[in-house]
């Protein structure tokens, strides 16, 4: 047969010759992208920053919280005392060496911002405000007088404590008329609800409940869903309880940071609490901690001992005209609002360690005895002749104001039940009358009298929309000195009591916590670290002089509400608080931590 020669088979065009390949090619990228894209995130490392604060500088001592975080984390204000002892909020960018002071912010404390990190709330001057982090002027929202926190909600509201012994109130972030939004819960002996959070989306908020006779270390973190209202414990035991994005509740207890793991849906904790630093800084007989974090997980905080304890330590020191020093041999302890008998033989002053408590130091004797012992007393002043003690109680269902016989030879005795917190200030010299503070949420710190003998019944002396602090009786009774933000800022006033009549501006350039001399000649104030005098004549009209300044000391602690010292008898010296150098020293820089959301998840994972 004829063999045909062999025919080459025809050519495949380029693209299907190719196909193959590209096929595979793609293939390829394909699993190379999805090994890329499902590989493990790379682990970032934790690194750990120190801010400074400018010599001369340093952080308001946690009473309330001095620092927040933006939620993106590129912003951090805080509350620094100046030299001279003004405070007022500075913003840094974390990525500046510099922080700048914010305007209008003098006296402010418990900085917050909005979630979108525009705005900057805050307390000053009795009230709730904010302020545009790009810069103007302040804007004020509501009350808030004794105020313990507040958070800024997704829906432009703000939840708040207005006062010390409240629930929760919410109020529009573009201000108006606060409305109440928890309850205290008789049941759990709750005193307080504070230190809130907005969790995300709105829909509930976590909060610190105080129970009577405990410290904030043995607290309640409640959840409370505001669309029906239920409310769960989800810690027994701990303080300032704060959502991280996590899935965890990070608080404090003693002084160590605590996480816990926590299902947002189901508002409840899903393991157990695992220690994570210690020595974080908190004050156990207000609730609140040093500590805050962005959502991107910058971990910002400040360490020290728990305020409460052995840490906030005060020593009682005489201080004459000069300013010369001379201490008293009282050991060092967390005292405050000290005063002298009526025969200056002894002082009265609270202890405000774990609990707080009334304890009275006999001078001639060098010793300190307690005089209560139910860790909810504060506030005491002597009556007139030096036999009792007046003091406030917390106790859960009858607040108000207690007396007890100075020697402790007798039972306490309720004096009046009152409806919000009270703290007495001064007792007439004819022993009839005590005034007292009443802080009330629509309008702020007030001022009240009472008759000690008799029926007994608080009555309302001045009550404004402004804050009214220090009430004191002249020696003779017939005069009322006070402080006020009505000018806008604190100044310090006197009337005529119990009235009618005009009144007096005493101060100049800012006053706070007058006392009068014992022969009502003089009248003495604080202005910032400073002590002022202004002399006193009321004959045949009533007359202030100039005030002049004794002398100054920052160590010397101020409180706004009450008198943080007294005057000896002779008017000669003044019995006053110091801080320990310790304690200053400890707060003049900010801890900062990068990527701590990993230690959170690596520390306590959270449940599936």
């Amino acid at each position: 047969p004829v063999q045909l020669p062999a025919v080459a088979p025809p050519a495949l065009p380029l693209w299907r010759r190719a196909a193959p390949w590209a096929v595979a090619l793609v293939l390829s990228v394909v699993v190379g992208i999805a090994v890329w894209l499902l590989r493990p995130a790379p682990v970032q490392p934790l690194t750990h920053l120190l801010v400074a604060l400018p010599p001369g500088e340093r952080l308001l001592n946690n009473n309330p919280p001095a620092q927040e975080i933006s939620p993106d984390g590129k912003l951090l204000v805080y509350v620094s005392i100046l030299p001279g002892g003004n405070q007022k909020l500075f913003l840094r960018s974390m990525d500046s060496p510099e922080a700048k002071p914010i305007a209008g912010t003098e006296g402010g404390n418990n900085p917050f911002f909005s979630p979108d990190g525009q705005w900057i709330g805050f307390f000053a001057g009795g009230k709730l405000q904010k302020v545009s982090a790009s810069g103007g002027a302040p804007v004020t929202l509501a009350a808030a007088t004794a105020h313990r926190g507040a958070s800024w909600g997704p829906q432009d509201t703000i939840v708040f404590s207005p006062t010390a012994d409240s629930g929760l109130f919410q109020v529009s972030a573009a201000g108006g008329e606060p409305q109440p939004l928890t309850q205290l819960d008789p049941a759990k002996s709750e005193v307080s609800h504070r230190w809130p959070q907005v969790l995300p989306g709105g829909e509930a908020v976590l909060f610190t409940a105080g129970t009577s006779g405990s410290d904030y270390d043995n607290a309640l973190i409640e959840v409370q869903s505001l669309k029906t209202g239920e409310r769960k414990v989800v810690v027994r035991g701990g303080t300032f309880g704060r959502y991280a994005p996590t899935g965890h509740v990070v608080y404090t207890r003693a002084g160590t940071l605590m996480g816990m793991p926590f299902n947002l849906d189901r508002l409840e904790a899903t393991g157990n609490p695992v220690p994570l630093i210690g020595s974080v800084v908190e004050n156990a007989t207000q609730g609140d901690a040093e500590f805050v974090f962005s959502q991107q997980g910058t971990l910002v905080f400040q360490t020290g001992p728990v305020e409460g304890g052995n840490s906030s330590l005060r020593t009682l020191v005489w201080v004459d005209r000069k300013g010369a020093e001379t201490p008293v041999p009282a050991p060092p302890r967390p005292y405050d609002d000290p005063r002298l008998s009526p025969d200056g033989q002894q002082v009265v002053v609270q202890i405000a360690a774990a609990t707080s408590d009334v304890w009275i130091y006999d001078i001639p004797r060098a010793t300190l005895a307690r005089l209560t012992f139910d860790g909810v007393s504060d506030f005491p002043l002597w009556s007139s002749d030096g036999k009792r003690i007046i003091y406030n109680s917390t106790k859960p269902g009858a607040p108000g104001l207690s007396w007890k016989p100075a020697d402790g030879s007798g039972p306490e005795e309720a004096l009046a039940k009152t409806e919000f917190l009270a703290s007495g200030s001064s007792v007439a010299a004819d022993g009839k009358t005590v005034t007292f503070l009443q802080t009330d949420p629509k309008t702020g710190a007030d001022i009240w009298v009472m008759a000690l003998e008799g029926e007994r019944k608080p009555k309302t002396f001045l009550q404004t929309p402004f804050t009214e602090e220090s009430p004191m009786l002249s020696p003779d009774g017939k005069w009322l000195a006070y402080s006020s933000t009505e000018s806008g800022r604190r100044e310090v006033y006197v009337q005529p009591f119990p009235g009618p009549g005009g009144k007096w501006l005493i101060s100049s350039e800012g006053g706070i916590a007058p006392v009068w001399a014992r022969n009502g000649r003089e009248l003495f104030y604080r202005n910032g670290p400073a002590m002022m005098a202004v002399d006193i004549t009321t004959q045949p009209v009533f007359r202030a002089g100039t005030p002049r300044k004794l002398f100054e000391g920052p160590n010397y602690p101020t409180n706004t509400a009450r008198a943080d010292y007294d005057i000896s008898p002779d008017g000669e010296r003044f019995l006053m608080l110091k801080e320990e150098q310790q304690q200053q020293g400890a707060l003049t820089q900010i801890h900062v931590v990068l990527n701590w959301f990993e230690e959170l998840r690596r520390r306590v994972p959270a449940a599936r």
